[in-house]
């Protein structure tokens, strides 16, 4: 049987580094290499570090908490050395190593156990290429989750790191734009072999196919000695780097500069109790209690903004016709816009507002559709348009409606008597565009095929 752990590491979501003032800013979105440093993340000689970033270490021990961590009280320091050219201290600032105690330990999520969750600077990006450093990301704030080796597949751990994404997503604790990192740890026990790690794997498709590839090559060639390994996506396949390296090597020590850092008891409480319930707390409530169809409450839970959304739009509306409008009408309109709902101002009390109407049989949905597109930026009450675009479900309107375009489409008419049952959805069309969409679909349908006998 195949044992798999993870290491996770993804970019805390901070205006400043860790130790220093700088900007938080990911290289993507520079238009120069080392515009965002200083003495400090460059570590000039003589440069001693600030107290670190207090958003930071909140938002860390958030994730430990909405992991089911248990979180320590006092978190010290550690220098964890290496000599590589992306560290400029010689030495990387971490809650973490032999002696450390992480910021959390002991958590749960989804059956699989966290090892611990600890917060470190991130290095410099070293392009070993052409030897050039860009110190914009030194000092970054990172977090690390460490799992313990209960996943046996590539497709189990691949399911899990979405809804751990998606649950991280829901606190807003992580850069959404770096995405994550992952090494894996594969070892087969059956086989007697010894653990691999694969280091560095930067999206869920790569991971997949890394796991996959150092199976099949751990079978064939099982390892003899514990070793550390990159996955090439070219050649789909991990290739060694070197030997692992144990936690002696790094020479872990308290790093003198930094003070150990004390958390009470009520700050992790106030921490604790902010916490919004998670995607899958939300998905169980909005099937068991609001009876909503699963694949409508999967769409709505995948966003914390549409899920709290709607809930409020439920307390007063049909939660079925709302599900259906939320997860289909507006994330259309978004999506055409190329918006995300956060970018948007959407009032729940308009949209239970156009809800009713539709209820009611007040508008046409294509009508409803019409002024929901106009909402790109913002919504606004929809009932003094809605006078404008009333129904139109009986009476003398839609007959004289539907009596002009049977009268000016005889060519229609007379494809319809001769058989052709798809002519009659051409004139229901004409009879919509001449009612501007205010005409009822079905009772259209009704006036219609009664006036062609």
């Amino acid at each position: 049987m195949v044992k798999i752990g993870l290491e996770i590491h993804g970019y805390i979501n901070a205006n400043e580094k860790l130790f220093c003032r700088c900007r938080t800013i990911h290289g993507l979105k520079f238009s120069e290499p080392n515009t965002n440093i200083c003495p400090i993340c460059t570590g000039q000689p003589g440069a001693k570090p600030m107290l670190p970033n207090k958003v930071a270490i909140d938002k860390s021990i958030q994730i430990g908490l909405i992991l089911n961590c248990k979180i320590n009280n006092k978190l010290v320091w550690q220098r964890k050395h290496y000599d590589w050219p992306d560290l400029p201290k010689g030495y990387q600032n971490t809650i973490s190593g032999a002696h450390a105690n992480p910021t959390g330990i002991d958590g749960e999520f989804l059956g699989i156990r966290i090892r611990e969750i600890h917060l470190e600077e991130d290095p410099a990006a070293w392009n070993p290429k052409t030897g050039e450093i860009d110190y914009n990301r030194s000092g970054l704030p990172l977090i690390e989750i460490v799992t313990e080796p209960d996943f046996s597949s590539s497709e189990q751990v691949i399911d899990w790191l979405k809804q751990l994404i998606l649950t991280l997503s829901y606190i807003k604790v992580l850069d959404k734009n770096a995405g994550i990192k992952a090494d894996v740890n594969i070892s087969l026990p059956e086989l007697k072999g010894e653990r691999v790690e694969v280091k560095n794997i930067n999206s869920l498709k790569n991971i997949k196919t890394a796991i996959e590839s150092e199976i099949v090559r751990q079978k064939s060639d099982v390892p003899k000695v514990q070793e550390t390994r990159m996955f090439d996506e070219g050649k789909g396949a991990t290739l060694k780097m070197r030997s692992k390296e144990q936690a002696e090597d790094y020479r872990f020590i308290s790093d003198p500069d930094l003070p150990a850092i004390i958390l009470e008891k009520s700050r992790i409480e106030k921490i604790k109790k902010s916490l919004p319930e998670t995607p899958q707390e939300k998905l169980k409530k909005l099937i068991k209690k609001y009876s909503i169809e699963k694949k409508y409450a999967e769409i709505l839970t995948k966003k914390i903004d549409i899920a709290e959304f709607f809930e409020k739009v439920i307390e007063k509306a049909n939660p079925k016709l709302a599900s259906q409008w939320t997860t289909i009408e507006l994330l259309s309109v978004l999506n055409y816009n190329k918006k995300e709902f956060e970018d948007v101002e959407i009032s729940p009390e308009h949209f239970i507002e156009l809800l009713k109407l539709i209820e009611n049989k007040k508008i046409t949905e294509l009508n409803a559709k019409e002024i929901l597109r106009s909402w790109k930026e913002k919504s606004s009450s929809p009932l003094k348009e809605a006078e404008s675009h009333a129904k139109i479900s009986s009476g003398e309107e839609l007959e004289k409606a539907c009596k002009e375009i049977i009268k000016e489409n005889s060519s229609a008419v007379k494809d319809y008597k001769s058989g052709k049952k798809e002519s009659l959805n051409f004139l229901i069309g004409k009879v919509m565009q001449k009612t501007n969409k205010r005409a009822d679909f079905k009772t259209t349908r009704e006036v219609l095929e009664k006036l062609l006998k």
